[in-house]
């Protein structure tokens, strides 16, 4: 998905940032806690708002991981780390392992939201 998400094309590219964040929302142990608030501010802005809400976030986030970036994010507030049930995983929005184009948008979509239920604060 990393190299699709790369390709900066449609489907993946624009979604970058809200499968990193659900990936390692889904993941906590892969992602240090500063990290969590920023993770948590993409999914959340993705289901509350769509693509166009988070993508001023996620441009500054991908700016930061710049080894040449100048100041870092703020930390925001997240809810504690969960480890599950998800109902929807990468395994789902994969599908058969190629993360299809058709459908992909509404797949992250359902993986944000999943990611939000389990947290039980939607």
């Amino acid at each position: 998905m990393l190299a699709l998400d790369h390709s900066r094309q449609e489907p993946w590219g624009p979604l970058h940032g809200v499968t990193v964040a659900c990936f390692l929302l889904q993941h906590p142990s892969r992602l240090p806690a500063p990290d969590r608030g920023r993770a948590w501010a993409i999914v959340r802005g993705f289901v509350d708002g769509g693509l166009a809400a988070v993508a001023d976030l996620t441009d500054a986030v991908r700016r930061a991981n710049s080894h040449r970036a100048r100041g870092a994010l703020p930390i925001l507030d997240v809810p504690p780390s969960v480890s599950g049930p998800f109902e929807v995983t990468i395994v789902d929005v994969a599908q058969d392992g190629t993360f299809p184009a058709a459908g992909f948008a509404a797949r992250v979509r359902a993986w944000a939201q999943a990611t939000l239920d389990a947290h039980s604060l939607r």
